[in-house]
């Protein structure tokens, strides 16, 4: 059924997506304009899971969290793994959230299958948070499908070729992907978008490495791509394209080398400012925060809202770029630079 949102005459509202099927790779996407709560019937303890607070994406959910969290006087608490290769430490978590004095918790989970490995009841709502969560027993995830994240960067590598003078050049150019963990968070789906929008395209797929995100990583991992080849384009995590930056500097590839990011980060942004970095999609991380909240909101006072839920997909072309209507975006796609990380809010007397 089509889901219906009332308008508040001179509310705020948001633009988001409800896409069908439910957690599958290609989805028909809705329109809808969602008015977001003032108020609740109740100070509701939330539990927050996330894989880490190591970047920007996870910061920026949480600031999201936070700010909606303290907007509507509800408790919440965040707890992360630390890794996307921490399932355990991340199930004991969900246990402790599941027997604590909690009534909802937001899962972002460090592996789509850790329901799977759950072992105890299920006795809370649980929503998925940003990453797919391959469970019957959840029904709701907030976020946009990372197969079109990844679509959204191949699809700019694949018309930027086009519109690129080939006549001195070969033909076929090379790409080289760093997308993240393997099969772990979206990593795997934005893969697959890549090779479907760069189907029937004269690039070829020259590599393609996984690592945690984790800078040192990637720049160990950029220096000996960079030691093998030369890619005309690499697409990756915005942490890897943060570390390709300066790695491309280091080997004086700049001109020679484009960074394509499959998401947004401050390092990412100030990199398409200056013309470092290409292209980068967004995925509004504060808005993915702020509506989680909603929504668990919704399910434990009645008015469940089912499905996969989220903003569209935007796309940032540095030749395109239009400083003063992205600074105008930014408070739906990165914390503040003064932001750290919160762990706890609890609602005011």
């Amino acid at each position: 059924m089509p889901l219906l949102f009332a308008l508040q005459a001179n509310g705020e509202t948001w633009s988001l997506e409800q896409r069908t099927p439910y957690n599958t790779k290609v989805q028909t996407a809705n329109t809808l304009l969602y008015t977001p709560l003032k108020q609740t019937q109740q100070p509701w303890k939330i539990c927050a899971l996330v894989p880490h607070l190591k970047d920007a994406y996870w910061i920026g959910i949480d600031y999201g969290l936070v700010q909606q969290a303290t907007k509507l006087n509800i408790k919440l608490e965040l707890f992360e793994a630390g890794s996307y290769y921490h399932k355990k430490k991340q199930l004991k978590q969900l246990s402790n959230c599941m027997k604590g004095d909690f009534d909802a918790i937001l899962l972002g989970t460090v592996d789509p299958k850790l329901i799977a490995y759950y072992h105890g009841p299920i006795t809370k709502p649980v929503i998925a948070l940003v990453n797919r969560v391959d469970s019957p027993t959840i029904t709701t995830r907030i976020g946009v499908n990372w197969y079109q994240m990844g679509w959204h960067a191949g699809q700019f590598i694949k018309n930027d070729l086009t519109l690129s003078p080939t006549s001195s050049h070969k033909k076929q150019k090379d790409l080289a992907l760093l997308t993240g963990p393997e099969k772990l968070g979206g990593s795997d789906w934005v893969d697959q978008g890549v090779f479907d929008a760069l189907k029937e395209s004269d690039i070829k797929i020259s590599s393609i490495r996984h690592a945690d995100n984790n800078r040192d990583l990637y720049r160990d991992q950029l220096h000996h791509l960079l030691d093998d080849q030369s890619p005309n384009y690499i697409l990756g995590s915005a942490v890897a394209i943060e570390a390709a930056i300066g790695e491309i500097g280091h080997k004086h590839l700049e001109g020679k080398v484009k960074l394509v990011s499959s998401y947004l980060s401050p390092g990412v942004l100030r990199g398409l400012f200056r013309d470092k970095v290409s292209f980068s999609s967004d995925d509004l991380v504060v808005l993915q925060g702020k509506l989680a909240i909603d929504i668990v909101v919704k399910e434990l006072e009645g008015n469940a809202i089912h499905g996969d839920i989220g903003p569209k997909i935007q796309g940032i072309n540095a030749q395109k770029l239009n400083q003063d209507k992205i600074k105008n975006k930014l408070s739906k796609s990165l914390a503040p630079a003064n932001f750290y990380p919160v762990y706890s809010v609890n609602p005011q007397p």
